[in-house]
C-alpha cells in the first residue's frame, strides 16, 4: 500500500512538474501586436518600447491607456488610446523606410533595422518639428 502510495504520488508530482514546465517554456503571449512579429521577446519588446520613449520623451501612458480596475496598472492590449494606432503608422513608416533603403543584412529582421529610427525625426520631443 504505502508502494502504491508512494508511486502515485510521485507520478502526480511528475506530471504537475511537465505541465508547469510546458506552461513557463510556451513563451510570452503578447495580446494585439499589429506591427511587430508575434514571437518577439518580452526582452526585446521591452527593449523596443524603452527606445521609443526615449525617442520621444513620453512615458508608456502616452500611446497605453491604465486598467478601469487597477489605474496603476497599464492594459497594453487596449487601443483606447488613439495615440497608439498614430504610434502603429510610424512604425510601420520606418519599417518601410528601413527595409526599402537599408536592408543590406538579411540576417536581421525588418522590425528590428536602426538605420532610421524614431530618434531620426523626434529627437525627444512627442511631436517634431514638421
Amino acid at each position: 500500500m504505502r508502494n502504491q502510495t508512494f508511486t502515485t504520488f510521485s507520478l502526480i508530482t511528475l506530471f504537475v512538474t511537465i505541465g508547469t514546465a510546458l506552461v513557463i517554456s510556451s513563451g510570452p503571449s503578447h495580446k494585439n501586436l499589429q506591427v511587430l512579429p508575434k514571437d518577439i521577446s518580452a526582452f526585446k519588446l521591452d527593449s523596443i518600447m524603452q527606445t521609443y520613449n526615449t525617442a520621444l520623451g513620453v512615458n508608456c501612458k502616452f500611446c497605453h491607456v491604465a486598467f478601469k480596475q487597477f489605474p496603476d496598472s497599464l492594459d497594453y492590449a487596449s487601443d483606447a488610446e488613439p495615440m497608439k494606432d498614430q504610434a502603429r503608422k510610424m512604425m510601420r513608416m520606418n519599417i518601410h523606410i528601413n527595409k526599402t533603403w537599408f536592408y543590406f543584412d538579411s540576417t536581421e529582421r525588418p522590425e528590428y533595422l536602426k538605420t532610421v529610427t524614431c530618434n531620426t525625426c523626434h529627437k525627444g520631443e512627442p511631436f517634431p518639428d514638421q
